[in-house]
């Protein structure tokens, strides 16, 4: 299978409005999120028309690692529960920043498409057979192995990913809420889940912090009216009570700024337009500690067996809440009608407006008004998506406080777990309205 080969996620024809995602094993890329509803078919990220354009479009809807954002350059001694180790942060978006896993990160990398003869190893035989129940054509797991040194990090690490698509709990119940006099309904959720191991071998201790910069647009496929769509009417919640101190160079200081005295960060139904810095968002926000999930972002390899299920509630349908948590993250569009609600397991999300972009640089979607020509002056500008990445602190290992806690690190005797899922869902639009 070619690496730019799209991978189509999709719910049973009995769903809908539908909901379908295009995966491409290069840089486990979510090349397309397609929406129905309205009588209209939205993507609602936004990134190149051709999948090979990911390779100069960088960082556009793709996993980042080894490690997320942005890390000092140099060698970093490092040690997690008395395991040492030492890592060079090689130097890619400045002499003194090493971002996104250093100049050939996992979002450059060929993943290995997962089949039945070559199944995965890190998800636990409960966990695989619940996802087997689902149908077929709404998952998939990509594996990739990195090796001792790769960037500089330490230890022969193997990453392996499930995307699946979850639907509401019955079809014929989809639209619900119409009936019932509440406009709004649910149309499926995104599940991503990560996990990683260090390979057999001498115990050692590595930076893992892998996180999906996706970018979104919620009314950027509305090509009726003028564009390109910006998402500063976007309304945006983030349940964060502090954001990351970011020296000049966009490296983390380690402090915390309460979001209380800083207006423009207190996402709390605000449009993201509203108060918004004149260069734009490139923030951390970190979770209040009274909504932070329960679920581990690490486990002893001891504890992991086949019963092990993390899975259970994850995959509950979006009609069923259960023990569902509440939406860290809320977005949504009056334009459009969509909305995307998002929790996840790690501590805090970036959230980018796009503010580096440059219309002259890359090529915008056709669906979203674009030639679908990279440089040919249509490309998104500054503000045109909402870029939301999870993941738990920057650079944490770098700081006493978080000595053996939630350090960022992983040792050969753990497991990392990561997961993020979103529920998408929709109302009559002002458009339609």
């Amino acid at each position: 299978m070619s690496e730019f080969q799209p991978i189509l996620l999709t719910l049973p024809s009995s769903f809908t409005p539908s909901l379908a995602l295009e995966i491409l094993p290069y840089g486990l890329t979510i090349h397309r999120i397609l929406v129905q509803t309205d009588g209209r078919t939205h993507d609602i990220v936004i990134g190149p028309e051709s999948p090979n354009g990911h390779v100069s479009q960088k960082y556009t809807n793709t996993i980042v690692g080894r490690y997320a954002n942005r890390i000092p350059v140099g060698t970093h001694v490092i040690e997690r529960t008395g395991v040492k180790s030492e890592f060079t942060a090689l130097p890619n978006e400045s002499p003194q920043v090493s971002l996104h896993g250093g100049p050939t990160g996992f979002d450059s990398l060929p993943w290995t498409f997962l089949s039945s003869e070559n199944p995965p190893k890190l998800f636990s035989k409960a966990e695989l057979t619940r996802l087997h129940s689902l149908p077929e054509s709404s998952y998939s797991f990509f594996r990739l192995e990195s090796p001792s040194g790769d960037q500089g990090f330490p230890g022969s690490l193997s990453v392996e990913a499930c995307i699946a698509l979850i639907g509401p709990e019955n079809p014929s119940t989809a639209r619900l809420g119409e009936v019932l006099d509440n406009p709004e309904y649910t149309l499926g959720s995104i599940v991503i889940v990560y996990r990683a191991k260090l390979e057999e071998g001498a115990k050692t201790v590595t930076p893992v912090n892998l996180t999906q910069h996706w970018g979104f647009n919620l009314e950027a496929s509305l090509q009726d009216g003028p564009g390109p769509f910006l998402v500063e009417d976007h309304t945006l919640t983030i349940k964060a009570d502090r954001i990351a101190e970011l020296a000049s160079n966009s490296l983390g200081t380690g402090n915390f700024i309460p979001v209380s005295s800083l207006p423009a960060h207190s996402h709390a139904s605000k449009p993201i337009g509203q108060n918004m810095p004149t260069s734009g968002y490139d923030d951390y926000y970190l979770f209040e500690d009274k909504v932070n999930s329960s679920t581990p972002s690490r486990l002893p390899l001891v504890s992991f067996n086949a019963e092990t299920d993390f899975l259970k509630d994850l995959l509950l349908t979006s009609n069923d809440k259960g023990s569902r948590p509440e939406p860290l993250v809320i977005i949504s569009s009056a334009k459009s009608g969509l909305k995307l609600e998002f929790d996840s397991n790690q501590h805090g999300v970036m959230f980018y407006s796009n503010a580096m972009a440059n219309v002259a640089n890359g090529a915008r979607k056709k669906i979203h008004g674009g030639s679908g020509i990279s440089g040919n002056g249509d490309g998104y500008g500054p503000g045109t998506a909402a870029f939301l990445e999870f993941h738990h602190p920057l650079a944490a290992f770098l700081y006493p406080e978080n000595r053996d806690a939630e350090d960022t690190l992983l040792t050969s005797d753990e497991l990392y777990h990561n997961y993020v899922r979103c529920d998408v869902k929709s109302k009559q639009s002002t458009k339609a309205a």
